[in-house]
């Protein structure tokens, strides 16, 4: 028996559960299969940036994110059994301020936050097929079709490939992907439950000799510590609890009966690779399948879900009717630019070129250079907020977050501008506001201002080109 979907999204990770709840808050009928028999199990990318985490506030999990996780610990380096004293893991993060409620990475184990998606996803009504391996790919001018190695094939307008770095779809799609080994030497990263060590640290243990080093993060919200260790380059490693145990008694004061459980272990070589295109006709490609990060930036899984959140407002924008097909183009146009700058500074903080900084939180990326960016007004200062940069909170009299949440698109009329006649859209008016200055702003689903402007004269063309419905709000 086929089935039929508007959008066949493989992969459940992060990337794919975003898009997956993203699209089912639009109306949109897709299907998330996995090869697996069951979401990943362990601790991998467990860093939630700030500009994610606003994402996540959005699409309804914010809360349920911050319940799980916690801030992380200060680093604290360890020799001969002594402690030496404390490592600041990241650069100082930034006072709060009315641009975004979150000013540092939260630690939330990436199994959990799989958990979070997949519940808020059932909650819209969707769901996940496990144990669906995909065979064979093919697409015509219509849509694709799907076959698996068990289970019915699907027929879907559009596929999203978020089946991580060895992407079974990118390769059916024949999309090739450029890549070089950042750090020639394995690595080995298990979640385990440790006796007789404390969890107000995130412990680190520097190379010595031939040994490369060893980490043990306590995992927020968790009984459980990750550990991350480093072996020399001709060394084959096996992700197993033995390993684990004889890494932590060579290179630690602990003891191998010290480790006392192990419930995910996974062995890689630390690399960066970016795929030639984002999409081939009806075939799109998101997060890992797209591009693959050293984990040492914490930037994979946040560049991954802003992935699946840019691409979901235009999905569905078109597959509504709202837009023109046309408007897909642009999710390459803007995701591959801002993939290479995050998988370049990857691999800087990897090698110690770059620390742990700003730039990591993500709030400062921008699609100035897109074609969405539209911006009228003119003499503006170096420091302005412009068409493609993202759209700041602010606490006047309302916060603008809460106006923005949601699928829809938020036109924000600041200054003079507030008492203007103005188009039939969900309209914030504001007498004045700092991060904003005075005009008009359209800030889109995804909260980047597509359009910025003086007045609303030149407003109607973009509004037809974007697929912006005035008159009405829909989603949840």
């Amino acid at each position: 028996m086929l089935i039929e979907r508007d959008v066949l999204i493989v992969g459940a990770g992060p990337t794919g559960l975003t898009l997956a709840v993203d699209l089912a808050r639009r109306g949109v009928r897709a299907l998330v299969v996995e090869r697996a028999d069951g979401l990943f199990p362990g601790s991998r990318g467990k860093g939630i940036q700030p500009r994610t985490r606003e994402v996540f506030d959005d699409l309804g999990v914010g809360e349920a994110i911050r319940a799980a996780g916690g801030p992380y610990p200060v680093g604290m380096i360890w020799q001969d059994g002594r402690r030496q004293g404390e490592h600041r893991m990241f650069d100082e993060t930034d006072e709060g301020s009315e641009d975004s409620p979150y000013r540092e990475p939260w630690m939330v184990p990436q199994w959990r936050t799989q958990e979070i998606l997949a519940a808020r996803l059932a909650e819209l009504g969707g769901d996940i097929a496990f144990g669906r391996e995909l065979v064979t790919l093919d697409q015509d001018a219509d849509g694709v079709s799907a076959g698996f190695a068990a289970g019915p094939p699907v027929r879907a307008r559009y596929a999203v490939a978020a089946d991580g770095g060895r992407s079974t779809v990118r390769r059916l799609a024949g999309i090739a992907m450029t890549g070089e080994t950042v750090d020639p030497n394995p690595m080995l990263v298990a979640d385990v439950r440790i006796d007789n060590l404390d969890r107000d640290n995130w412990h680190i243990f520097p190379p010595t000799g031939d040994t490369g080093f060893l980490a043990i993060c306590p995992l927020a919200g968790t009984e459980d510590f990750q550990v991350v260790a480093q072996f020399p380059q001709d060394t084959t490693v096996v992700p197993s609890l033995e390993t684990v145990r004889e890494a932590v008694a060579a290179r630690s004061h602990l003891s191998p009966e010290d480790v006392t459980a192990m419930s995910w272990a996974s062995d890689f070589r630390p690399r960066a690779a970016l795929a030639d295109r984002f999409r081939q006709g009806r075939v799109f490609l998101a997060g890992d399948a797209a591009h693959v990060h050293s984990p040492a930036g914490g930037q994979g899984l946040n560049t991954s879900v802003q992935d699946a959140y840019n691409l979901g407002w235009k999905l569905g924008a078109v597959l509504n009717g709202q837009a023109p097909e046309s408007l897909l183009d642009t999710y390459e146009e803007e995701r591959l630019p801002i993939a290479a700058e995050m998988l370049g500074l990857s691999t800087r903080i990897h090698r110690g070129e770059e620390g742990r900084g700003a730039a990591t939180r993500q709030l400062h990326l921008n699609y100035r250079g897109s074609s969405l960016a539209e911006e009228t007004r003119t003499d503006l200062p170096a420091d302005a907020l412009r068409a493609g940069d993202r759209a700041p909170d602010g606490f006047d009299t309302v916060r603008l977050f809460d106006e923005f949440r949601g699928p829809h698109w938020t036109l924000l009329a600041v200054g003079p501008a507030a008492s203007a006649d103005l188009p039939a859209l969900h309209t914030v008016r504001l007498p004045a506001s700092e991060p904003y200055g005075n005009g008009l702003f359209l800030v889109r689903p995804d909260g980047y201002i597509g359009w910025a402007g003086d007045s609303s004269d030149d407003l109607t063309p973009y509004l037809a080109r974007t697929g912006v419905r005035t008159g009405v709000r829909t989603g949840v």
